[in-house]
């Protein structure tokens, strides 16, 4: 009795498989067939027995089943003919606990015109899925990579070193430094150097929208979520960056009632859409950047601490340029190359005193602003047919490293210079005489009433002659 079930078990399977619509072929991984249904063995010309244990090439020659054994890929709605027969072919791997055992070819039997159109219409939908894909992925593409933060002082070594080590990781990452430093590049760098930089790296930044916006931004919404939603609704950053990287610039604007919707997707890894109650699943590397003190604002109630340590998993603090300086010649080398390409311009070196300018100046503006002004140099110099950057060609630098030195305290005057003189020696003699007016003046020259006056505006004490 206990072989009954299994009997029945059996029996329904061959019902299902001998599927009159549709032809079944299953072979194992040398790619010898071990099932045939009846249709598919009628599609062939061959009869069941047959078939099984012979190679699948030996009884289709142009099947690709072999191929689906090599790639472990998935075929879906293929169209295919057979001995003259049109049909709609599905081949799939079959894995048995994650091991793969053979290969499944299901075809559907259709001598229809219509079979043909929905063919050739899943196809064109699928060329188009594809071109939709690569447009995505070149829009949200990351665009610089390790080579790309320039700099040889150590400070930046250890940059580089820390940014290699952790980029195998799916951590959270919290990029610091000040505005202009080159957090976004460093961004782009890890995302490139890691497993995931196949799929999209998406930037968002988190000081431009305010709570509501950037909530729908981040986790999308659905059709009618709220006025002005648009038709059909919208996929959020987190969707569009599965698989890949989010870049969070600017994290320390986003306001406290996001942080806490934030801080809740970190923890689950989920979310619904606002105005949705479907959840959804994503794997998304967070790496975020600020040029805030994320610390101080969390002791000032300005940042959720729990988010923090959340964002704060491994950090890298970019140094602002002042504290590299020694990098300024090989950033302006890099930055002439590079401009060079975009502007057309023919700048091919800047003099050393030019040199010395730009290494003289604090720069504010870090790596970014020192773009900037060899821009503006590069076309003064294209402009007066010069090669070579020079001073001339850097105004705005020389004017602001002029108003930075520190105002000096004037000299002293010729006339302030006598009256010190004039003042010790009328001392000096009051001293040598014990005090006596007279015998001073006679000594300096000049009148008793001339001495008195000189007296008073140099504070000397009078006494008594």
């Amino acid at each position: 009795m206990a072989d009954e079930p299994l009997k029945d078990f059996i029996h329904i399977l061959e019902l299902m498989i001998e599927n009159p619509y549709m032809g079944l072929i299953y072979v194992d991984t040398s790619g010898r067939v071990v099932l045939i249904n009846q249709t598919y063995a009628d599609i062939i010309g061959f009869k069941k027995e047959e078939a099984v244990g012979k190679h699948i090439h030996e009884v289709t020659p142009h099947s690709q089943l072999p191929e689906i054994l090599q790639t472990e890929e998935t075929h879906l709605a293929d169209l295919w003919t057979v001995n003259g027969h049109d049909m709609i072919v599905t081949r799939t791997p079959i894995y048995d606990n994650g091991k793969l055992i053979g290969a499944l070819g299901r075809s559907l039997f259709l001598d229809l015109s219509a079979a043909k159109i929905l063919a050739t219409k899943l196809n064109q939908l699928e060329d188009e899925l594809a071109v939709y894909r690569e447009e995505v992925k070149k829009i949200h593409t990351a665009k610089y990579f390790c080579q790309d933060l320039i700099g040889s002082s150590q400070v930046m070594q250890e940059v580089r070193f820390v940014a290699q080590k952790i980029c195998r990781a799916s951590s959270n990452v919290l990029i610091t430094g000040e505005t202009g430093t080159g957090k976004e590049l460093l961004a782009n760098a890890i995302h490139n150097a890691s497993p995931r930089h196949g799929f999209p790296f998406i930037r968002v930044n988190c000081a431009s929208l305010t709570s509501s916006l950037l909530e729908s931004e981040l986790f999308g919404y659905e059709d009618g979520a709220f006025t002005g939603a648009k038709k059909g609704g919208k996929v959020g950053r987190f969707e569009l960056a599965n698989h890949g990287t989010i870049f969070l610039d600017e994290v320390g604007e986003i306001p406290l009632e996001m942080q806490t919707k934030l801080l809740t997707f970190l923890q689950e890894r989920e979310f619904e859409r606002v105005g949705g109650t479907k959840t959804i699943k994503v794997d998304v590397r967070i790496i975020a950047a600020t040029n805030l003190d994320l610390e101080q604002a969390v002791v000032q109630g300005k940042f959720r601490q729990d988010l923090y340590y959340r964002l704060n998993v491994m950090n890298i603090n970019i140094p602002p340029l002042r504290k590299r300086k020694e990098d300024i010649q090989e950033l302006s080398a890099y930055f002439i190359l590079k401009l060079n390409q975009r502007l057309a311009t023919r700048a091919t070196s800047i003099s050393r005193e030019a040199m010395e300018a730009l290494a003289g100046y604090e720069w504010p503006g870090n790596v970014r602003e020192l773009e900037n002004v060899l821009e503006r140099a590069m076309l003064l110099a294209d402009m007066n047919d010069e090669t070579r950057i020079k001073p001339s060609h850097l105004p705005g630098i020389l004017r602001k490293i002029e108003s930075e030195k520190p105002a000096q305290a004037p000299g002293p005057t010729l006339d302030s210079i006598l009256e010190e003189m004039e003042k010790s020696t009328i001392i000096q003699s009051l001293n040598r005489h014990q005090q006596d007016k007279a015998a001073v003046a006679k000594e300096l020259g000049i009148n008793l009433s001339a001495l008195y006056r000189r007296l008073k505006k140099y504070g000397i004490p009078s006494g008594k002659n």
